[in-house]
Formats: C-alpha cells, structure tokens, sequence
C-alpha cells in the first residue's frame, strides 16, 4: 500500500479518537487504533473506499474543468479530421489508434451513430499510442487530408485485417487510390505533428488512459460503447444545449 494513502486511511480510521487527542499519548492513541481495526477490520476496507472515491472526484472534477477550459479546441481545431456533419449540432470526439482491437470493434457503432443522426459532427482524434506501426498509420491518414481522401482511407485501415505497419498501410493507401510519393512526402508536414502532440496532451489532461476514449457533451466516455448509448448521450448533450 502507498505511504500516502496509508497515512489518509489512518487518518480516517482515526477521526472518532480526534477529540481525546489532546489528552491522549501518542502510544495510547496507537494501541486504540489497533485495537479498533482488529475488533472491525472492515473498517479498513471501507477507509480504502472512502480514498478512492475521494480521488476519483477529484480527478473527475479535474477533467471537467479541463473540458470546460478546452472544449472549443476540441470541438473546433481545424488541424482535426471531421466526418459527419460539420455543421452538426452535436460534436462527438474521439481519441483512437488504428492496432487497438477495440477501436476496430466501435468502428461499425460509430457508422450506425452517423447514418441515425445527421446532425452529429464527429471530430476524430489520432491517438498513435501502441508503437511504431500506430504512429505511421495515423501520420499516414493524417496526410491523405491533402488528397481529399481522409474518410476513405479511414475506413479503410479501420477495417484491414493485421496490424498497421509502414507496408500495410502502404498497400492499403494504393488500394484506396492515394499517390504514394505524395503521401510520404506530406507525413512529414508539420500539422501532422501537432494533431499528435495535440492529441497526446489532451487525452493525459483528460484523464483518458486507452483507447478509444469519446468526448461527447459533458460525458467523457473511455472504452467500447455502442451504437445506442452513443445516441443516448449526443441525445442527452443536445438536450443540454437546448
């Protein structure tokens, strides 16, 4: 157990003892507090609890006021991909890597989400955290936004079978009618490595820790959700507006 959280449980378990403290050696106050946990051991469990709780508040306190303070960033950053309606009402972000399984399986819950609601604009986040192969591919779609051909190349490497790596993406990238030399030459633009860098500092800002991980309204969202809770909450955040 962490020192720290050590000292907060110890603190709790000893709250009721606060007002004899004064009178009480520092000893005495040791042989209660043990005599207390092996009369109720629960109450250890419950003072880890309380901790626990106690910092998943404060971390989600934190990770809304980072969304308050960044929140046309990331609803509005022109650096970011947009599919769906960019017009929509209602934004949906989402944080991913193109070798996450589980970004692969959302894949399909995201298309039912736009064919449902036409006014959802969806910002999509390139989150490159799972090696070498990640970050080419996300550098790789990055730069197909110079051709026009972002979305289809998109789908594309979402739905390839095998990892991402420098030459399936390649093929994957002729397969959808990209002029290679083009694209190897526009990976290397400087927008690209700030969507990155952009998209590293704010997912860590967040509290966000895997992918995929959904900003949608208020909601934030990490892991698979599909297709009816994501009409539930872009529901429930036009609500919000309104």
């Amino acid at each position: 157990m962490q020192i720290t959280k050590a000292m907060a449980i110890l603190a709790i378990v000893t709250l009721p003892l606060a007002a004899q403290a004064d009178t009480l050696s520092e000893d005495r106050v040791k042989e209660l507090v043990l005599e207390a946990i092996r009369e109720n051991p629960e109450i250890v469990l419950e003072a880890v609890q309380i901790i626990e709780q106690r910092e998943q508040q404060r971390q989600a306190a934190a990770a809304a006021s980072v969304l308050s303070e960044n929140r046309d960033v990331l609803e509005n950053d022109p650096n970011a991909p947009v599919l769906g309606n960019p017009d929509g009402d209602v934004t949906v972000v989402e944080f991913f890597d193109y070798n996450c399984p589980y970004c692969r399986r959302v894949k399909p819950e995201i298309e039912a989400l736009l064919a449902e609601d036409p006014n959802v604009k969806l910002v999509y986040r390139e989150w490159p955290i799972l090696g070498k192969g990640s970050v080419f591919a996300a550098r790789a779609a990055l730069a197909a936004r110079e051709q026009g051909k972002y979305e289809e190349f998109h789908w594309a490497l979402m739905g390839m079978q095998g990892r991402a790596e420098e030459a399936s993406v390649i093929r994957v990238a002729e397969e959808v009618g990209l002029d290679i030399a083009q694209l190897r030459r526009d990976m290397q633009a400087p927008e690209i490595d700030a969507h990155i860098s952009a998209s590293m500092e704010m997912s860590r800002d967040l509290g966000f820790n895997g992918t995929p991980s959904f900003v949608i309204g208020d909601a934030l969202v990490p892991g698979v959700i599909d297709a009816d809770q994501m009409i539930r909450l872009t529901e429930e955040a036009r609500a919000a507006k309104q």
